[in-house]
């Protein structure tokens, strides 16, 4: 299949893709070199994710100044917008540097009230996956997160029939790698004996921990981790503790969440979103931050 699938060139494009400053290096998917401090595009969209951003120069400036930074995973989807945030990252970036890999997921469309009814069916898969390579203008998606649950976090059940219409389309030259988003352990376990995987992309913070026996098994299996939500539900008292945590370090509550992440294990691949240039400047700049064995000893204290 691997014959069948085009290689990226980097004709035409002025873009850098240095990743040497970038704080925790590399990381391989499947075949696909990524720096593990990657850009979600999530923020990109206007309010609740729907409809254009009120700064669209800023939003393709932050795109630009990403790649420019180094970073080479970017995190999409088509349902942010819905449209928006492809349309915005081929605009800024197409045609794309070769080292830059574009990470797209399906299985929710978008209603009126900006809520995300799924959309798993093979036909709406489909449907899909043709958008993203629209949108984004290319002739493969680098690598396509099947989007299981709901809004409300994942849910028990058998993924398999709309996983195996990802592998189809795979086997079609038209997906490079599979993963798997807002999932239960054992909807990876399924997943992984219908193709191989080589992400799964779940809510993981210092506070909430529930997949810490699902990372290490996949930094076993060579597997990465994309945690969303970095600082999502914390409790006040969680919050109060992480500040107290990065104020004695001179840091940010965010930096010191980021770079808990990177340290937390090598799998693990970070992909904050910002629609502002500082912003993921000081992103870059927190993931770095290092922190000691006391300074881990004290954070594990905040989990629940």
């Amino acid at each position: 299949m691997d014959s069948a699938i085009p290689e990226r060139t980097t004709k035409g494009t002025s873009l850098s893709t240095s990743s040497t400053s970038l704080p925790g290096g590399t990381w391989t998917l499947g075949d696909l070199t990524v720096t593990r401090f990657g850009y979600g595009a999530m923020q990109l969209a206007g309010p609740w994710v729907m409809g254009p951003p009120a700064d669209r120069d800023g939003a393709l400036a932050v795109l630009r100044e990403a790649v420019d930074l180094g970073i080479t995973h970017i995190d999409t989807s088509d349902a942010y917008g819905p449209r928006i945030t492809n349309e915005l990252i081929r605009e800024a970036l197409h045609p794309y540097p070769g080292s830059l890999r574009i990470v797209t997921k399906v299985g929710a469309n978008r209603d009126a009230q900006g809520g995300w009814p799924t959309a798993r069916r093979p036909e709406d898969l489909r449907k899909q996956v043709h958008e993203n390579l629209q949108a984004l203008g290319v002739e493969v998606l680098d690598l396509v997160n099947m989007r299981s649950g709901n809004a409300e976090g994942p849910q028990s059940g058998s993924l398999a029939e709309s996983f195996a219409t990802l592998v189809e389309l795979q086997q079609e030259g038209l997906i490079r790698h599979l993963g798997v988003s807002n999932v239960t352990t054992e909807q990876v376990a399924e997943a992984q004996t219908i193709a191989p995987i080589v992400c799964v992309q779940n809510m993981y913070n210092l506070a909430h921990r529930h997949d810490d026996e699902l990372i290490d098994r996949l930094a076993i299996e060579g597997v990465a981790y994309v945690p969303f939500f970095p600082l999502g539900g914390f409790s006040p008292l969680q919050s109060s503790a992480l500040s107290a945590v990065a104020g004695r370090l001179g840091a940010t509550s965010m930096s010191v969440a980021l770079a808990w992440l990177l340290q937390r294990s090598p799998n693990i691949l970070l992909i904050p979103g910002t629609s502002k240039v500082a912003h993921l400047r000081e992103n870059v700049a927190g993931a770095g931050l290092s922190l000691t064995s006391e300074d881990l000893a004290e954070l594990d204290g905040i989990s629940d």
